[in-house]
């Protein structure tokens, strides 16, 4: 049976294939009122507005490739049981073949009912407009986490961190909770790795070992190295 190793990604992973991040200066947080388009009051108050930015976020993402970053994490497929974890709402790391990818934030690409959670779709068309209906009648949402929501996949990313034999952290601030909490699980014995250019504040964990390079040349670096 191959290793466990878990790989939890965030924006800096996809910036590089041009998606534009939120937090960073020329982010999209900057451009955008975050009450206006990504809160459940935002939804209730001008369904079309949200519809709207997602929907132009959406084809953003459809237009963008895959980096050598997602490429390395198929690449250690050979070797190991690749579980990735991300905050990324893009379908990056599916299109680079990877086969285990649990999305914490949600997924750009599907919508689902304000009524039922479980009924989820895949969006035709690259567009979910007003008046587009789940089976029980009730109007399309983006299928996001959106903030002041609860992160239900977040146990299920936890027992998987809890079970790694490797860890690795590539592309995030480590500022988003629930989520940045997650190295918290690893078992304190197991080699883990901190990909990102950008000074990470993160204290108190065994065996960390910090790449300070952007995930397109750090990953393929360390991959390498794993799969001698």
């Amino acid at each position: 049976m191959k290793p466990t190793l878990v790989v939890f990604t965030g924006a800096g992973i996809s910036a590089e294939s041009g998606i534009k991040t939120f937090r960073d200066s020329d982010g999209l947080w900057e451009e955008f009122d975050i009450n206006e388009v990504a809160t459940p009051q935002a939804w209730e108050k001008n369904k079309a507005l949200v519809l709207d930015f997602y929907n132009k976020r959406r084809k953003q993402i459809l237009e963008a490739q895959p980096n050598k970053a997602h490429d390395a994490l198929v690449e250690l497929e050979e070797k190991y049981d690749v579980q990735i974890i991300t905050q990324n709402i893009d379908d990056l790391h599916e299109r680079a073949g990877s086969k285990k990818v649990l999305h914490l934030h949600g997924e750009i690409t599907k919508s689902r009912s304000t009524v039922d959670p479980s009924l989820v779709y895949k969006i035709k068309n690259a567009e979910i407009r007003l008046g587009d209906k789940c089976e029980k009648g009730s109007q399309l949402r983006p299928h996001i986490v959106w903030f002041g929501e609860a992160v239900p996949m977040m146990d299920n990313a936890i027992i998987r961190v809890e079970k790694a034999a490797i860890f690795m952290v590539v592309g995030t601030s480590m500022a988003v909770y629930p989520a940045a909490g997650l190295i918290d699980y690893s078992p304190p014995q197991i080699p883990k790795y901190l990909i990102d250019p950008s000074d990470v504040k993160i204290n108190g964990i065994a065996n960390l070992t910090i790449i300070k390079e952007k995930a397109s040349v750090g990953l393929p670096m360390l991959v390498k190295d794993l799969l001698k």
